[in-house]
C-alpha cells in the first residue's frame, strides 16, 4: 500500500509541477504578447525623453533625449535644434549618416520650419528629411525636431513624427512652467523680505545701541541674535523650511522685540514636539508674528501674542493670536478678491496685509487650496490669523542650508 501511495503522490506531483508550467507559459503569453512588449518598449523609451527634456531644451537635455526621440520616431537619425534654429545635437554619434548634404538639408529644412510648419525633403541622397516644429500650446516656438530616414516618409511616419513632437514640445513646455513657478517663488520670498519692516531693524539697533553701556552682555547677546535674524532671512536656500527653523527664528525677533518693550510685551509659545519637522514655505510665519507685533501694540502701551502649533491628524494648524486694536474686515475684503477670512485671499494696499496676501498665496501654490490663510478679526477685539499645513506632501521638501534645516 505504501508503493502505491509513493507512486499516487509522486504522480500528483509531475501532474501539478506540468499544470505550474503550463500555467507559466500562459501567464507570459497573456502579458508579454509583441503587442504589450512594444507598448511597454514605447513608453520606457518616453519617459527616458521625458526626464531629460524636463529640464528644458539646451544642448545637454538635448543631446541626452535625442536617441530616445529616434528611438519613438524609428528613423535612421534624429538632430534637435533650439527655437532659433541653432543646432543643439543630434543621434547617432559620428559622421554616419551625417555628410555634409544630409547637414545642410536639416539645416536648411529646420530654417524653414521655424515659422510653424512642417517641412518634408526628398531625394536626399537616397534619404528624407523631416523638419517638425516643436510648439507651445499658445502657439510659441520651443525648437525644431529633424529626422533623417532611408524610408519614404508615408503619411503614417509623418503622423508618428508628428506625436513625437508634439510630446517632446509638452515636456519643455511644463520644465518652462516649473521654471516660472520656481521664479515667482523667488520673487515672492524677495517680497516678503522687503515686508521686514524697516521700523523693526531701525529700533533693534537703538535697541542693541541702548544696552551698550548699561549691560554691554546683553548688548553683545542681542548683536548675536539680531545677525542670526537677519542671516536666516536673507539666506539663499530653497524655498522651504520646517517649522523648528521658522519658530527659532522668530524666538530671535521676538527676543529683540522684548528687549525693546520689556515687561509690556508678553510672548507664549506652545507647540506640539511631533509638528516641528513639518515643512512649510520660507518665512511664512514672519509676516503673520510682525503683524501681530504691530497690532497689538498700535496706540497701546503692552499686549501679549500666543503662537501655538498642534497636530491635526494629517495636518499641522499654527495660530497667531494677539489682543490688540484688531482689524476692519471689511478692509480685510477690500479688492476683487474675498477676505483671508473667508477661506480665501485677501487683497488689500496696507503692507501687512500684503505681507499676509503673500503668504496665502504661497501656501495655496504649495499645498491646494484647502490650505490657505485663515483671519479672525475685528476692530478692538484682536487679531488671530491660522495656518494649516500638511504634515506630509510629495514634492515639497525643505532645503538644506547654514541652520541645518531637516528634510521631510
Amino acid at each position: 500500500m505504501s508503493g502505491e501511495l509513493a507512486i499516487a503522490l509522486t504522480t500528483a506531483l509531475i501532474l501539478a509541477a506540468v499544470a505550474a508550467v503550463v500555467l507559466a507559459v500562459r501567464t507570459r503569453r497573456v502579458v508579454a504578447t509583441p503587442t504589450e512588449r512594444a507598448v511597454h518598449t514605447a513608453l520606457h523609451t518616453a519617459s527616458l525623453a521625458a526626464r531629460a527634456l524636463r529640464q528644458g531644451l539646451d544642448a545637454e537635455s538635448a543631446g541626452t533625449a535625442a536617441p530616445f526621440l529616434r528611438g519613438l520616431t524609428g528613423t535612421d537619425g534624429v538632430a534637435l535644434f533650439d527655437g532659433d534654429g541653432q543646432l543643439l545635437a543630434r543621434d547617432p554619434d559620428g559622421d554616419g549618416i551625417w555628410d555634409d548634404d544630409i547637414l545642410d538639408a536639416c539645416d536648411g529644412a529646420a530654417q524653414q520650419s521655424i515659422a510653424g510648419e512642417r517641412r518634408v525633403l526628398t531625394h536626399v541622397k537616397a534619404s528624407a528629411v523631416v523638419a517638425q516644429p516643436l510648439l507651445a500650446e499658445n502657439g510659441d516656438m520651443l525648437g525644431v525636431l529633424v529626422v533623417v530616414t532611408t524610408r519614404s516618409p508615408a503619411p503614417g511616419m509623418l503622423g508618428a513624427v508628428g506625436e513625437v513632437a508634439r510630446y517632446a514640445a509638452s515636456q519643455i513646455e511644463l520644465a518652462e512652467l516649473d521654471a516660472s513657478r520656481a521664479r515667482l517663488d523667488r520673487a515672492e520670498v524677495l517680497a516678503l523680505r522687503a515686508q521686514i519692516s524697516p521700523h523693526f531693524i531701525y529700533n533693534a539697533l537703538n535697541t542693541i545701541a541702548s544696552f551698550v553701556r548699561t549691560d554691554p552682555d546683553r548688548a553683545r547677546e542681542l548683536i548675536l541674535e539680531f545677525a542670526d535674524f537677519t542671516r536666516y532671512s536673507f539666506r539663499a536656500a530653497g524655498q522651504y523650511t520646517t517649522l523648528a527653523d521658522e519658530l527659532r527664528n522668530i524666538d530671535r525677533y521676538l527676543n529683540l522685540e522684548r528687549a525693546r518693550f520689556g515687561a509690556a510685551l508678553t510672548v507664549t509659545l506652545r507647540v506640539a514636539p511631533e509638528v516641528l519637522n513639518v515643512v512649510v514655505p520660507f518665512l511664512a510665519l514672519q509676516p503673520l508674528v510682525e503683524n501681530a507685533v504691530r497690532h497689538g501694540f498700535a496706540g497701546r502701551g503692552s499686549g501679549s501674542i500666543e503662537l501655538v502649533a498642534r497636530d491635526e491628524g494629517s495636518d499641522c494648524v499654527i495660530t497667531v493670536e494677539d489682543d490688540g486694536v484688531g482689524m476692519d474686515p471689511d478692509a480685510l475684503r477690500a479688492g476683487p478678491s474675498d477676505a483671508l477670512s473667508d477661506g480665501s485671499p485677501v487683497t488689500d494696499g496696507n503692507s501687512a496685509h500684503v505681507g499676509l496676501t503673500n503668504v496665502d498665496h504661497r501656501l495655496r501654490a504649495a499645498f491646494g487650496n484647502d490650505y490657505g490663510l485663515v483671519v479672525e478679526t475685528a476692530i478692538g477685539a484682536g487679531t488671530k490669523v491660522v495656518m494649516r499645513v500638511p504634515k506630509f506632501r510629495s514634492g515639497v521638501r525643505a532645503s538644506g542650508g547654514a541652520f541645518g534645516v531637516g528634510k521631510q
